[in-house]
């Protein structure tokens, strides 16, 4: 593949949201739902370090160094990712951009085939109350479901509900203190963001803090206009 863009205006959503304010369970959602592609950008990087693209041994090299894949490479995965026949009937950008420089680049990646973003849509969260959303969560050790100090605990305390295990893990990172900071940096970081697409006419903002199919409803309302 030679990353080459196809000339459609396939809508391109964008979701923007701080840690923990659900980007990845509503874009899982809405692929779903509309059938659209979730990209994130870890995901793409994998993905194409894995498949041995170009891009991808380019990247392979800054991450092996340890140092940040930059933003030119990480644009030109996305425009191969973006080329292949599966994001014909449009894309959702989990965690791209991040910065205004990223959002440019992005605006001229897709002005190569004469589309834009359709909506960039902020989930809008409490910060206080996701501090205590993400700083109370814990997983299963053995399969993974997800449990909450408050919110969910399992029905027999120790035991998982779905396979009993009695292990559970919770992230480091997930204190209040390391939260509330993760907080502040991205709303400092992603303000420029907000008014970059403010301007263009694209952005569009969603309570966060209700209930998950609640939120879900109000994401299909815009990305069905979006899509039509």
């Amino acid at each position: 593949m030679d990353g080459t863009l196809p000339h459609h205006t396939a809508p391109v959503l964008i979701l923007l949201g701080p840690p923990g304010a659900g980007k990845g369970t509503q874009a899982r959602m809405l692929e779903e739902k509309f059938g659209l592609v979730q990209l994130s950008t870890g995901d793409l990087l994998r993905a194409a370090v894995a498949a041995g693209t170009e891009a991808g041994k380019r990247a392979k090299t800054v991450m092996e160094a340890g140092e940040l894949v930059s933003d030119d490479i990480v644009i030109a995965i996305l425009r191969d990712r973006m080329a292949q026949p599966d994001c014909e009937k449009g894309v959702i950008l989990d965690g791209f951009p991040r910065t205004a420089v990223q959002a440019e680049a992005l605006d001229a990646l897709l002005a190569e085939t004469g589309s834009r973003i359709e909506a960039a849509i902020s989930l809008e969260v409490d910060d206080a109350a996701m501090v205590a959303r993400v700083a109370g969560r814990y997983t299963c050790a053995g399969c993974g479901e997800g449990y909450h100090d408050d919110f969910k605990q399992p029905i027999q305390a120790g035991s998982c509900d779905k396979c009993g295990s009695t292990d559970f893990n919770r992230r480091a990172d997930d204190t209040a203190e390391t939260v509330a900071s993760r907080l502040e940096a991205y709303h400092a970081s992603t303000a420029p963001l907000i008014s970059h697409y403010r301007e263009q006419g694209a952005l569009l903002g969603v309570n966060a803090m209700g209930e998950i199919d609640d939120i879900a409803a109000k994401m299909a309302v815009i990305v069905k206009e979006a899509t039509r």
